[in-house]
């Protein structure tokens, strides 16, 4: 067990000293979480909540396609990924292999169904009775719309936690896309499976402490957001 007591103490070596390889590998995560996040949410909140809020032919299907794409394996992800900016892929003149944009569209695909799946399901799971009784008071469509999305904003916040989670936290995405490149498009949980592949487990678990910090950094943030809309 005394390894993972060195870990912990590498750990804040690394981060003290401002080592290079660590931080870089800390900011490629950062980098590329916050982009996948925020472009998750903002294609996948609007998504699921129209998914969940309005009745159309053929809804049950996209849901079923939506509630499906949640188990969809990573690695096909990847390949799917990979082949389409490859340069025999479609997008391949875009330059974007083994880069963190690369990378990011990747794990854009990966929390998008999370987003429009929880949405939805919260949506439809809402306060049925407030739709009508804004109605029945005589509020427009829009104002409707508004109260709904008040309504649900705390489970679009968990469903955008969920999606950070399952980004922050993928390997295989990022090792097929982005090419594990040091100081360029290795990421911490890439740089995790390189070090203990080599046998290098204090390594391993310094940045797997790192990880764990940034993540518990980010959700005591949004656990901050949320009491402070509670409160207005």
């Amino acid at each position: 067990m005394s390894f993972i007591v060195d870990g912990m103490g590498q750990a804040a070596d690394l981060l003290l000293s401002g080592n290079p390889e660590t931080w870089s590998a800390v900011y490629a995560t950062v980098v590329v979480t916050a982009m996948s996040v925020v472009a998750s949410f903002l294609m996948g909140a609007p998504l699921g909540f129209l998914l969940g809020y309005y009745s159309f032919p053929g809804k049950r299907a996209l849901r079923m396609i939506a509630d499906t794409l949640l188990s969809f394996p990573t690695v096909v992800i990847g390949l799917i990924v990979y082949a389409m900016l490859s340069n025999r892929g479609p997008l391949g003149d875009l330059g974007l292999l083994f880069t963190l944009p690369g990378v990011a569209i990747g794990m854009t695909l990966l929390g998008l169904p999370i987003i429009i799946a929880l949405t939805a399901n919260a949506v439809e799971y809402a306060d049925g009775g407030l739709r009508d009784t804004l109605r029945t008071l005589g509020a427009s469509n829009g104002q409707v719309l508004r109260a709904m999305l008040w309504e649900v904003r705390y489970h679009m916040l968990l469903a955008a936690m969920a999606a950070f989670g399952r980004i922050v936290s993928e390997v295989g995405i990022s090792m097929m896309v982005g090419g594990n490149i040091k100081w360029h498009t290795r990421t911490i949980t890439t740089a995790i499976a390189l070090e203990t592949g080599k046998g290098e487990f204090a390594m391993g678990i310094a940045l797997g402490v790192v990880l764990m910090v940034i993540a518990f950094a980010v959700n005591f943030a949004l656990a901050g957001l949320k009491r402070r809309t509670a409160t207005r």
